[in-house]
């Protein structure tokens, strides 16, 4: 099923809502490639971008939390690098995890966001208020999202849902330090 186009109007009005985003990392937080050494040591690379926007994001009041079918060392250790308590890794079933995280919450499905890249995101994303993903997200996912966004995974994609949020609740020209409201805008709007 694909979600019909939506206004600019409609999609600030779901982002406006949100009260915490829940991110996949492989292919949204990173650009999904896996590198593995000889010895079995995984390494990622993250966008210094997107963990601005995570941080901003987290200070204007909205929780953010990570749900990835993978585990790994280094996405624990990013999460507490920028504040983020509510990781959940390992997870074969998105679905159930999104829905954990909300009850663990008090918060009701229109008040999240989940921002995955493929299909076996599609289930946590079709239970959210807001369904988002990147550029370059498989193409069932790009037709089923609210908001895709211009840049690709690990490029600042989360960085663009993160300034789509606050701008939607009012707190981004805090955030970036703008004196006047002329000074930033978002890049959506």
């Amino acid at each position: 099923m694909t979600k019909p186009k939506m206004t600019q109007d409609g999609l600030l009005a779901r982002a406006r809502d949100v009260r915490i985003a829940l991110l996949d990392v492989d292919g949204v937080l990173t650009d999904g490639r896996l590198f593995l050494s000889n010895t079995g040591e995984e390494t990622k690379a993250f966008h210094s971008r997107d963990g601005l926007g995570i941080k901003m994001l987290i200070a204007s009041g909205v929780r953010v939390g990570i749900v990835t079918g993978r585990s790994s060392q280094i996405v624990q250790n990013r999460a507490d690098e920028l504040g983020i308590d509510c990781l959940v890794q390992g997870c074969e079933d998105k679905l159930t995890a999104v829905r954990e995280i909300l009850a663990r919450y008090d918060l009701a499905a229109h008040q999240a966001t989940f921002m995955g890249d493929d299909v076996v995101d599609l289930p946590a994303m079709e239970a959210v208020g807001l369904a988002t993903t990147v550029a370059d997200a498989h193409p069932l996912v790009l037709r089923r999202a609210h908001f895709v966004t211009q840049q690709k995974g690990g490029r600042g994609a989360v960085r663009e849902l993160c300034e789509l949020l606050m701008y939607a609740q009012g707190t981004l020209n805090d955030q970036l330090g703008c004196a006047y409201e002329d000074d930033c805008t978002w890049a959506g709007g």
